[in-house]
C-alpha cells in the first residue's frame, strides 16, 4: 500500500467517526428532548418574574 492510500483510508475513517459522533449527539438530544417535561415555555417566564417582581424597583 502507498503512502497515499493510507493517507486516504485514514481521511476516510475520520469522517466516518465524526459522522457516527454527530448522529450519536442526534440520537441523544432527541431522546432528552422526549423525556423533558412539556410545559410551555412562555407560561414558566411569566411565573418565575411574578415570583421575583417584589426585587426589583419599577423603571420610570
Amino acid at each position: 500500500m502507498t503512502r497515499e492510500n493510507e493517507m486516504f483510508e485514514y481521511e476516510i475513517a475520520t469522517a466516518r467517526r465524526a459522522d457516527l459522533i454527530r448522529e450519536a449527539d442526534r440520537y441523544r438530544m432527541a431522546r432528552e428532548a422526549k423525556k423533558a417535561p412539556r410545559t410551555s415555555r412562555g407560561q414558566e417566564s411569566e411565573r418565575t418574574v411574578s415570583r421575583h417582581r417584589s426585587l426589583f424597583t419599577r423603571a420610570a
